[in-house]
């Protein structure tokens, strides 16, 4: 079993980010407004998350690539941070869902991205992974086009959380096909995140092997993504981990040659 990498040397949160536990209520409130409000609750996930991303690297004038990036929520967040960002998804249905398509976007497949070997400064991709059938090879592409010195930032709700069946939650803990079918009959339609079509168990401990393997990146920081910090030794326990993480952020740094 993977054992949770030690936080190598790099900048501490800013005060833009402070991981504090009224933050954290903050999110965790969020998610029952969700579906209800879609906007309010995807903003502030956004904002969020470049804050916190903002404590490891500076956004400004850098080249992001914003894997998955849906209606461009976290897009537009990184352009406000200065940013020159592209967004990609593999479905132009999520691209304008909320009207024309942004500026800056294209359909692609986050397991073949559309961009040169070592391009980018920044690659980044929330909510995303636990997504696509070959979670490794996504976080491999997004690896591959981060230039030398450059910053992946992936974060992915892990299936034993709370939250890993998504609307589907909690029955997941019962199987993935029984909390699909329990959704369906309850609702009058599927769920639109089907297990086994585009939901997929990925765990903590599969993450932490797969960045703990990878020769191309040093390991800055491996948390839990809507944690106080000082709950962050989560990570460090088997098991547990991957029920009380919630949704694990992982923050690499692209070797040099």
């Amino acid at each position: 079993m993977a054992s949770a990498p030690t936080r190598q040397d790099g900048p501490r949160p800013a005060p833009g980010h402070r991981a504090t536990l009224a933050r954290s209520v903050r999110l965790l409130s969020a998610f029952r407004r969700e579906q209800s409000e879609p906007e309010f609750f995807y903003r502030l996930m956004a904002r969020d998350a470049v804050a916190q991303l903002g404590t490891y690297t500076d956004l400004d004038g850098a080249t992001v690539v914003d894997v998955g990036t849906g209606s461009g929520f976290f897009a537009r967040a990184l352009t406000g941070a200065g940013a020159r960002c592209t967004g990609i998804d593999h479905d132009l249905a999520e691209l304008t869902a909320l009207g024309a398509q942004g500026a800056n976007t294209l359909v692609a497949s986050a397991l073949a991205l559309p961009f040169r070997t070592g391009s980018v400064d920044v690659c980044f991709s929330s909510n995303v992974l636990e997504h696509v059938p070959d979670p490794w090879r996504m976080a491999d592409e997004m690896v591959r086009v981060t230039r030398a010195g450059g910053t992946v930032f992936l974060s992915f709700t892990n299936w034993l959380s709370p939250w890993g069946g998504h609307e589907t939650s909690p029955w997941h803990y019962l199987g993935g096909d029984r909390a699909a079918r329990r959704y369906e009959r309850r609702n009058g339609r599927p769920p639109k995140n089907r297990f086994g079509r585009c939901l997929h168990p990925v765990s903590v401990s599969s993450a932490l092997r797969w960045a703990r393997d990878s020769s191309d990146v040093t390991i800055l920081d491996a948390l839990p993504r809507y944690h106080p910090r000082w709950a962050e030794g989560i990570v460090h326990v088997p098991g547990l981990r991957e029920i009380a993480t919630w949704n694990l952020v992982l923050v690499l740094r692209k070797k040099g040659p």
